[in-house]
C-alpha cells in the first residue's frame, strides 16, 4: 500500500484525491478525511475487513462501534428502523450537521459494527468534502484520526503524524473546525425509545434540540421546564400514612407471579446502560473532544451485500430468515 496525500484546497488534487478515495474504500482499505468537528478515519461501513483495519490503524476494541457518516437524509431508512417522527424533525433541523442520532439498525442488513446491541449511530456531517466522498462511496464508518490516547487531528498532516502509512488516502482541506479553536463533539441523542434523550453533550446545544422538541431529555436526566415543575410540585405533596387509609374488610388479593424479565428487569436496564455507553464512552484514554469511536471486527467469510447511498434496506422474503445481529 502507497500512501498520498492531497491538498483539495486545489481543484486539481482535489479531484484526484476524491477518486483516489473512492478506489481505497472499494478495496477495503482506509482514508483520513475532514468533518465538520475534526477529521476522520474513515472506512467501508458493510465491509468487515475494511473496520478492522480503521481499528488496527487506531488500536481500539469493539466494544466502541464507530457511528455511520451518510451522505443524504434518506439514506437513514436504509439503515435505521423504528424512527419517531420526533427524530426524524432533529434530523430534518440539524443534518447536515453535528448532531448523532441513534436508533434500533436494520435487521435485514448483514454488517457488524462491534458491540452495538443492535443498533447504529448515524450522523450527516456539515462539510463539503466529506459529503462529495460519502455521494460516491455510499455510507462510512468513521472514527476520529488518532491513534488510541492521542488527540483528536484537526488536519490532515496531524492525523498523519500518528496513523503514518495505516492510511492509504489523506484529504487535506485546512484545519476543522477553525485554526486556533478546540475541536467541538457531535451531540449525541438516544432515539431508540419513545422520548429522545441526550446522551453526550456537543456541537448542538439542548435549548435548540427543546426548540424542534421540547420534550426531549437533557444529559443526566434532565426534564423540560414544565415537566420539572410538576415533578417539583409533586414532591411537596405530604405523604399519606397508612392510618389515613381506610381497611378493606375481607380483601383478597392474589399474588402476582414476578416476572423473569419484567419492565423493571435489571436485564432490561443493564441492556439500556451498556447500549448507550457503547457510542459515548472515551474510557480507553482517547480525547474527550474526539467525536466518533471505534471497534475490531473479526471478520466473517466473505463481504455482505451493501445497498447503494440512499437506497432502502431489502426486506426480508416470507420465508426467508433474516440474518441475525451479529453483536447481540
Amino acid at each position: 500500500m502507497s500512501t498520498t496525500s492531497y491538498n483539495c484546497t486545489s481543484d486539481d488534487q482535489r479531484a484526484e484525491g476524491l477518486a483516489h478515495a473512492q478506489k481505497a474504500i472499494a478495496a477495503k482499505q482506509v482514508v483520513v478525511m475532514p468533518t465538520d468537528t475534526v477529521y476522520g478515519i474513515a472506512a467501508d461501513a458493510f465491509s468487515p475487513q475494511a473496520v478492522a483495519t480503521l481499528l488496527a490503524a487506531k488500536g481500539r476494541g469493539r466494544s466502541m462501534p464507530p457511528p455511520v457518516l451518510i451522505p443524504r437524509l434518506n439514506t437513514m431508512d436504509g439503515l435505521a428502523t423504528d424512527i419517531t417522527d420526533d427524530a426524524r424533525k432533529l434530523a430534518e433541523q440539524f443534518w447536515p450537521g453535528g448532531l448523532t442520532l441513534i436508533f434500533h439498525s436494520q435487521p435485514s442488513l448483514t454488517w457488524d459494527l462491534g458491540d452495538t446491541m443492535g443498533t447504529v449511530a448515524l450522523r450527516m456531517p456539515d462539510d463539503k468534502l466529506a459529503l462529495d466522498l460519502l455521494t460516491i462511496t455510499g455510507p462510512l464508518a468513521v472514527s476520529s484520526a488518532n491513534r488510541t490516547g492521542q488527540a483528536a487531528a484537526q488536519s490532515a498532516s496531524e492525523a498523519r503524524s500518528q496513523l503514518a502509512e495505516s492510511v492509504e488516502v489523506y484529504l487535506e482541506a485546512g484545519f476543522r473546525p477553525i485554526e486556533g479553536t478546540d475541536p467541538l463533539p457531535s451531540t449525541i441523542v438516544d432515539a431508540t425509545g419513545g422520548i429522545l434523550r441526550v446522551v453526550r453533550a456537543g456541537a448542538i446545544a439542548l435549548e435548540r434540540l427543546r426548540d424542534v422538541v421540547p420534550s426531549i431529555v437533557g444529559l443526566g436526566g434532565e426534564l423540560p421546564e414544565k415537566d420539572e415543575q410538576v415533578a417539583l410540585a409533586n414532591a411537596d405533596v405530604p405523604a399519606v400514612s397508612e392510618a389515613d387509609v381506610p381497611a378493606v374488610a375481607d380483601a383478597a388479593v392474589p399474588a402476582v407471579p414476578e416476572s423473569p424479565v419484567g419492565l423493571d428487569s435489571p436485564v432490561k436496564l443493564d441492556e439500556a446502560a451498556v447500549m448507550t455507553t457503547q457510542w459515548t464512552s472515551a474510557s480507553d484514554g482517547d480525547s474527550p473532544a474526539e467525536h466518533e469511536q471505534s471497534l475490531a471486527v473479526q471478520p466473517p467469510a466473505g463481504e455482505p451485500q451493501r445497498p447503494a447511498a440512499g437506497e432502502a434496506a431489502p426486506a426480508a422474503l416470507p420465508n426467508q430468515a433474516v440474518a441475525p445481529d451479529q453483536t447481540t
